[in-house]
């Protein structure tokens, strides 16, 4: 579409950049056309224009039943009914969050709540530290966890930077950089000479158990059995990063899949179907060092636990106990990673189709993916040049590199089917 057929969108992105840095909250929203969204519902968002698209992007998997449900959004509406926000004290629909995270999450036995996952996977961290009484952390090249500095080192990296030093952003102290050690994803060796070469130093290894953020890289078996097996052996914290694989997979999260426990878990997105809601839960005797339980670790928040966004959770959480959402949108993931696979096949093109349940994403590469080095040999190019041109024809996906797409319960086979036939179109040209 021509940059002439936005002009309200375009005059909205030029106010934006008079107030806002960039025009933009955050660096990772920036789409160029269409500029921006007046409208959702379902499984489609409509731009200024009012345009519609099929939305695959889905607020980075926020949304996993589909936009403006009717249920969670009565919910969040009656959770601040009789009673708003105080900022003291305690309110009914956080206890109930509380009491629902830790019966369906394996590990938990306590939950603290926050508005964001960043903010969970940065009380993880200060939380391992303190407990063990260690400084170093791992993670995995590729793998996102926020934007804090302890961990805002090697995500989609250049090959010349992977695996070494990879800061996301300036004016973050060197010292604190260093501290965060980087391992490779279905590598235990990796994870192994860190330890060698930090003997009794590693307070924790945090990891998405599933790194969505660069795509869909799936655990080999034995990895996460072999993390947990590894960290035990050596004092440490296992953390699962499950802020995107957490009430989008499964209901307990990839631990429930899995059957590996680690000792901290930091979830968001999909539990409040894009209300801001996150949180950390883990075992008691962790937990219990909070000072709001009398121990030495900071936790505080104004937002945290706001009434409205914990029953918006509440209201997610217990439509997602219909095991009926989870079989259905992992019948329409796989119904789009198989007619993906044919399609590439068809026109011979060298892709991957990779995914987990309602996730998918196609690489533009040869052979096997195991973990960030495989992912290094991607056509980065023609990657995002996929998704920009999917989106031009109206099936939102963000047009960088490594990302993921979503269903949500509000799809339908016919907006699979039609996605289909427009990637067979973009392939084709692509080819």
């Amino acid at each position: 579409m021509a940059e002439s057929s936005y002009p309200i969108g375009a005059d909205w992105a030029r106010r934006a950049e008079r107030v806002i840095p960039g025009g933009l909250n955050s660096f990772s929203r920036h789409l160029g056309r269409p500029y921006g969204f007046a409208r959702s519902s379902g499984a489609h968002v409509w731009d200024f224009e009012g345009n519609r698209y099929v939305d695959y992007h889905a607020a980075f998997g926020a949304i996993v039943l589909g936009h403006n449900d009717p249920d969670v959004d009565r919910a969040a509406a009656e959770g601040s009914q009789p009673l708003d926000l105080v900022g003291i004290g305690i309110t009914r629909p956080e206890v109930e969050l509380a009491e629902l995270v830790c019966s369906v999450i394996p590990s938990a036995d306590q939950m603290i709540c926050c508005t964001s996952g960043s903010e969970a996977t940065f009380h993880a961290v200060r939380l391992a530290r303190s407990v063990t009484g260690r400084r170093l952390v791992v993670k995995v090249q590729g793998g996102y966890h926020g934007w804090h500095d302890a961990v805002a080192r090697n995500v989609i990296s250049p090959p010349e930077l992977a695996y070494g030093m990879d800061p996301m952003s300036s004016g973050i102290l060197p010292e604190t950089l260093e501290s965060t050690l980087i391992a490779e994803f279905n590598d235990l060796t990796s994870l192994e000479e860190l330890y060698s070469r930090h003997p009794e130093q590693i307070a924790a290894v945090i990891v998405e158990p599933v790194p969505h953020n660069v795509g869909s890289l799936i655990p080999d078996p034995g990895y996460l059995e072999g993390l947990r097996k590894a960290t035990e052996a050596q004092g440490s914290l296992l953390i699962f990063d499950e802020v995107i694989t957490g009430f989008r997979h499964a209901l307990g999260g990839w631990q429930e899949i899995s059957g590996v426990m680690p000792d901290l878990t930091s979830f968001g997105k999909a539990m409040g179907n894009g209300y801001p809601v996150a949180g950390l839960a883990g075992r008691h005797e962790y937990m219990q060092q909070f000072n709001s339980a009398g121990g030495s670790v900071l936790l505080a928040g104004t937002f945290t636990g706001h009434p409205a966004s914990c029953a918006a959770a509440v209201a997610t959480i217990n439509k997602l106990r219909d095991a009926k959402v989870f079989e259905r949108t992992a019948e329409l993931g796989q119904r789009m990673r198989d007619g993906l696979t044919g399609i590439v096949a068809e026109l011979g093109i060298p892709a991957v189709v990779r995914g987990y349940g309602s996730v998918w994403c196609l690489y533009f590469l040869d052979g096997e993916i195991h973990g960030y080095r495989d992912l290094m040999r991607n056509d980065d190019d023609r990657y995002r040049e996929y998704h920009r041109r999917m989106t031009d024809r109206g099936f939102l996906m963000l047009p960088m590199s490594l990302k993921r797409n979503h269903v949500s319960f509000a799809h339908t086979e016919e907006d699979i089917d039609a996605t289909l036939e427009a990637s067979r179109d973009v392939l084709r040209e692509l080819a």
